[in-house]
């Protein structure tokens, strides 16, 4: 089996997948091929697994860097894709500086919003290069997406290329635990259903041994306790800056406000961060009531701040990962070589993944991208059928959903006013920027972004 991992210079990430995946016993002798632009980084990344190859797996794996894309893919079983284009900088910091101009204020900007119709127009190109590339030489491999943003990057795969794609998320197998821990509740025996979109998928039900949990769950959300996130040792040795100081959580004062206010006022929890979630709708940064984003505690350009953070970090771990001889890996959470073990075997693996609708939520479009749970088995990853969402929920969905869908047109037309029509319908943009602040908002990106964009009519 061979596996190719393009974004290969990702080297904490591949870490994480590619470890994961020696570990796996019917894995063990995988061939995997690793693919970057930036030859150190990849260099780098090569020379770690080859110590967790030595230490964890008897060296039984093949592991090969190659800066020839269509060769890295050459008979791939499975890609997996995370790439970032554009990097740091210039185009993330642009995705920022330039709409904070117009007064548009944005806290990630990898997923919605100006900054991520901007990320998914340099992406996609991108990711359609990468699937002729594969229909010519691994035309049934599996594309494992892990690139933001998700939605519209899984879309753009599926209705422009004919490439077998899921897209892979962190947020919903930490979801429920998560929560359940923010509020002193056990984790264990949980049982829990999630559905929606990328980064705004719902928490539908949660159960422990069929008794009900979200009537405690609303209740402590209102009274308490809120418990802070506890990091494990190794995390606050690799990221000592991720590590808070000793405040103390309430009730009116933590971390995830803006999700605690979703679920008051729409009756559920959604699976991705507050930070994320307050950009993708209308209510939470306003110019109009600045009371908000201390209220809510909404971090303002804090994805610049942990790429700052990240950066740094890797001047510090670096030479951890990649100079250590006696590296070792335990297996993570992440889907990947979960997903993989269970095609190669047959033993069925239930996780949650980002389709094309083809009716599994019956109240949002058949031709976007939903969240779902899927099946991965011998025969490949089947979507389960959800059915309806609450109508609230599919109301909130649909507003991101007529973004994504537009991104995507503009990408796969190349016809500007696909933009346009995305940027003016965002949540979050539409309700701070007149309509010719945000046309102008688009026409300053395209100008700032154009190396990186094809040319747009």
């Amino acid at each position: 089996m061979k596996i190719t991992f393009l974004g290969a210079g990702s080297t904490v990430f591949a870490k994480n997948v590619l470890g994961d995946i020696m570990l796996a016993d019917s894995l063990h002798e995988v061939e995997i091929a690793l693919y970057d632009i930036d030859e150190e980084r990849l260099k780098e990344s090569e020379t770690m697994l080859r110590a967790i190859n030595r230490n964890c797996n008897e060296g039984r794996a093949k592991i090969e860097s190659f800066l020839d894309r269509k060769e890295a893919l050459r008979n791939a079983n499975f890609v997996v894709n995370a790439i970032q284009v554009g990097g740091y900088k210039p185009c993330t910091v642009t995705d920022f500086e330039i709409p904070r101009k117009y007064g548009l204020k944005q806290t990630i900007g990898d997923t919605l919003g100006v900054a991520g119709i901007f990320r998914a127009l340099r992406t996609i190109p991108v990711m359609l290069d990468f699937a002729k590339d594969m229909e010519e030489v691994c035309p049934d491999a599996w594309f494992l997406n892990y690139t933001n943003p998700m939605g519209m990057l899984t879309l753009a795969m599926e209705l422009g290329t004919k490439i077998k794609t899921i897209g892979l998320c962190h947020s919903v197998q930490v979801c429920a635990p998560e929560l359940l821990r923010k509020l002193g509740m056990d984790t264990d025996n949980v049982q829990y259903k999630i559905a929606g979109i990328n980064h705004m998928a719902w928490l539908l039900e949660v159960t422990r041994n069929g008794e009900d949990l979200y009537p405690e769950i609303k209740r402590r959300a209102v009274e308490g306790p809120i418990c802070k996130r506890e990091y494990s040792e190794e995390v606050k040795k690799m990221y000592p800056q991720l590590v808070g100081d000793d405040k103390e959580f309430t009730v009116d004062d933590h971390d995830d406000l803006v999700r605690f206010e979703i679920m008051k006022q729409f009756g559920y929890y959604v699976t991705e961060s507050s930070e994320h979630n307050a950009e993708y709708l209308p209510y939470f940064i306003k110019n109009s009531h600045p009371e908000l984003i201390e209220k809510f505690n909404i971090p303002l350009d804090e994805y610049l701040k942990r790429c700052e953070t990240q950066i740094n970090a890797w001047k510090m771990i670096g030479k951890k990962l990649v100079e250590n001889d006696d590296l070792t890996h335990t297996r993570t959470h992440e889907y990947a070589s979960y997903i993989i073990e269970a095609i190669a075997t047959g033993k069925p693996y239930v996780f949650g993944g980002n389709v094309l609708n083809r009716g599994h939520i019956t109240n949002l479009p058949n031709d976007c991208c939903v969240e779902v749970p899927c099946v991965a088995d011998r025969s490949g990853i089947t979507p389960t059928y959800v059915g309806e969402l609450p109508m609230q929920l599919a109301a909130l969905n649909q507003t991101n959903v007529n973004v994504q869908k537009l991104t995507v047109q503009a990408a796969l037309t190349k016809k500007k006013e696909y933009i346009y029509y995305a940027a003016l319908l965002d949540p979050h943009t539409s309700s701070e920027l007149t309509i010719d602040e945000i046309k102008a908002l688009v026409d300053e990106m395209l100008e700032a972004h154009k190396e990186w964009l094809p040319e747009y009519k």
